[in-house]
């Protein structure tokens, strides 16, 4: 990763941030918020594959963790689980559509929130696996489906595609390949609910 792109994924991480604790944070379905750090995690996977998606959900995770009350680290540990899981699974996408960024926005988020969840248990914060789990990654996928096509061409900007000669994943006209894919390579709890803001 270049200079420049280190500069402008730190320009997306800050403005996501801004822009989910300014306003994300004040929309509640029933206490439970929208989080669109997780996402910024996903849309690194999916763009430019597991490594740099794992490095742009650590950075994405310490972002969100300097405001949680939650274990420091928690969020990036989750968040680079997340982006590193959608880029191992990015190489299996063939071609990809108009629905696959918003798909591929609400799974990756939902599996965030859940392994945000179970990651807080294992620290002695059981109050996360509790019964408003079902309802905070349901918002928090819902949300971040909608916001998906708008981060991810800013992901793209940001760092663009991970893989040598293959355009990046979940635009209308990139393509993938498995093998192109194996040879060169050989969303978080909503702020309040689950685990609350500093």
């Amino acid at each position: 990763m270049t200079g420049g792109s280190r500069l402008r994924l730190g320009l997306i991480v800050v403005t996501i941030l801004v822009v989910q604790l300014a306003l994300l944070d004040g929309v509640s379905v029933y206490h439970a918020h929208p989080d669109a750090l997780v996402l910024v995690a996903a849309a690194g996977g999916l763009v430019a594959g597991p490594h740099r998606g794992a490095m742009v959900g650590f950075v994405a995770g310490l972002a969100s963790d300097l405001f949680l009350a939650t274990p420091f680290g928690l969020s990036a540990l989750a968040f680079t689980l997340v982006g590193f899981g959608v880029g191992m699974t990015r190489a299996s996408l063939i071609l990809p559509t108009w629905w696959l960024t918003p798909a591929t926005g609400a799974l990756a988020s939902a599996a965030g929130v859940v392994i945000y969840a179970l990651l807080g248990a294992t620290v002695g914060q059981s109050q996360m696996l509790g019964g408003r789990l079902g309802l905070v990654v349901g918002v928090v996928a819902v949300a971040n489906a909608l916001l998906a096509p708008l981060v991810v061409p800013m992901m793209r900007w940001a760092i663009g595609s991970g893989m040598t000669g293959e355009r990046s994943m979940g635009s209308p006209t990139g393509s993938s390949s498995r093998a192109a894919a194996l040879s060169s390579s050989a969303g978080r709890l909503a702020p309040g609910t689950i685990r609350g803001r500093r």
